[in-house]
C-alpha cells in the first residue's frame, strides 16, 4: 500500500522489530525512545544493544527522544512501551496525538494500578477513539531476522483492524483479524504468567511432560479468566492465546520463561530483576490477574503459585505438591 508516516512510541526489541518490518515496506519510520543519549548512540551506531542485539538497523529508520517530533505528521501511532510504564509514557504524549488518529498497540499486559488493558488505558489517558491492538507468537529477535510468523490485529471496529493487516502484513508477517480485542489483550498477558511457571518447571529439572501439561492447564486458566473478564473464550485457541503462549513458554528469547527457570534453579525474584535490562511483564502480571481472578471468583492456580513466586517468596520447590495435591475433577 501506499507509503505511509508511523511513529513508534518505544525504542524497545518489539518496537524496533517493527520499526525494522516496516521501514521495509516503504514506510516513512520514527522511533521515540525516553533517553537522548541513548537515542543518538542507535542514530549513529544504527544497533540497539540494549534491547536488540546484534541485528543492524536500516539507517531509513529515523529516532528521536523529542516526543513533539515523534508525532509531527504521524498518521499511525504504534504504542510499544513496556506494561508497567505504559500509563507514564501515554501521560507524557497527552496533547501531542490526535484522537481520530490510527493507534496501534503492541504491550501485552495489564496496568498495575487500574487493571486496565493498554487499549483502555490509552483511550483513557490520551482520548483515542481508534485503537487496534495486536498479538502473537512474534519474538522481536526473530522477526527483526525476518524469519515468518503470523500475528492478529484486533479492534471492536473490523475496517480499522484491516487496515492494520493491510500496512503490516508482508512476505515474512501475515497479519490476521479479529473483532475480540478483548481476548486478544487477556491472552497477551496472562500467557506471560504462566511462563513463568513453565520456566520454573525447567529450571527444577523436570521434563516434556511436565511443560506440556502446564502450557495445557494453563491455556485453560487463561479461558476461564478471558470469559470473566467479557472476552470470547475462544478467542485464547488462536495466535493470541495458544499460539503467543506455546512460543513465551519454549523460546530461548522468552524473558518470562528464563525468570522462571532461574527461580527453579534457587535464585531470589528481586536479584534475578536487577540483573535484567528489560522488562519480564509476567512478573509484574502475575499480581494484576492474581488480584483479578480473585476479584472475579476464577480458579487460577498456576496463576497462583507465579504470583506466590514473585511476591510472597513462596518456595518453587512446594509448588508440585501444591498442585499435584488439588482434588481431582474431571478436564
Amino acid at each position: 500500500m501506499p507509503a505511509m508516516k508511523i511513529t513508534i512510541i518505544g525504542d524497545g526489541g518489539w518496537g524496533t522489530a517493527n520499526a525494522m518490518l516496516l521501514a521495509g515496506y516503504g514506510h516513512e519510520v520514527t522511533v521515540w525512545g525516553p533517553f537522548p543519549d541513548y537515542i543518538e548512540e542507535i542514530k549513529a551506531t544504527h544497533r540497539n544493544p540494549r534491547y536488540l542485539a546484534g541485528v543492524e538497523i536500516p539507517a531509513s529508520i529515523r529516532w528521536t527522544a523529542d516526543r513533539a517530533q515523534a508525532v509531527d505528521g504521524a498518521e499511525v501511532v504504534v504504542l510499544a512501551s513496556p506494561s508497567k510504564f505504559f500509563g507514564a509514557v501515554c501521560e507524557s504524549f497527552k496533547g501531542l496525538i490526535r484522537p481520530d488518529i490510527l493507534a496501534v498497540t503492541l504491550t501485552k499486559g495489564l496496568c498495575e494500578t487500574t487493571h486496565s488493558r493498554m487499549s483502555e488505558l490509552a483511550s483513557s489517558i490520551l482520548g483515542l477513539r481508534r485503537i487496534v491492538v495486536m498479538s502473537g507468537p512474534t519474538h522481536a529477535e526473530e522477526v527483526s531476522r525476518g524469519i515468518p510468523t503470523t500475528i492478529v490485529a484486533a479492534s471492536s471496529d473490523l475496517e480499522d483492524a484491516k487496515l492494520v493487516q493491510k500496512i503490516w502484513t508482508g512476505p515474512k508477517f501475515r497479519v490476521y483479524t479479529s473483532d475480540d480485542p478483548v481476548g486478544v489483550e487477556v491472552g497477551g498477558a496472562v500467557k506471560n504468567v504462566i511462563a513463568v511457571a513453565v520456566g520454573a518447571s525447567d529450571g527444577l529439572g523436570f521434563g516434556d511432560n511436565t511443560r506440556a501439561a502446564l502450557i495445557t492447564r494453563g491455556l485453560a486458566e487463561i479461558a476461564r479468566f478471558a470469559k470473566a473478564y467479557g472476552a470470547n473464550p475462544q478467542t485464547v485457541n488462536g495466535l493470541s492465546g495458544i499460539g503467543d503462549l506455546i512460543v513465551t513458554c519454549t523460546s530461548v528469547h522468552s524473558r518470562n520463561h528464563s525468570v522462571g527457570e532461574r527461580l527453579g534453579k534457587g535464585e531470589k525474584i528481586k536479584d534475578i530483576l536487577a540483573s535484567m535490562t528489560m522488562v519480564a511483564e509476567g512478573v509484574w502480571n502475575s499480581a494484576v490477574v492474581h488480584g483479578l481472578a480473585k476479584k472475579l471468583g476464577v480458579d487460577m492456580p498456576i496463576t497462583d503459585i507465579v504470583y506466590a513466586m514473585c511476591y510472597e517468596d513462596y518456595d518453587v520447590r512446594n509448588a508440585v505438591e501444591s498442585l499435584m495435591g488439588r482434588p481431582t475433577k474431571s478436564e
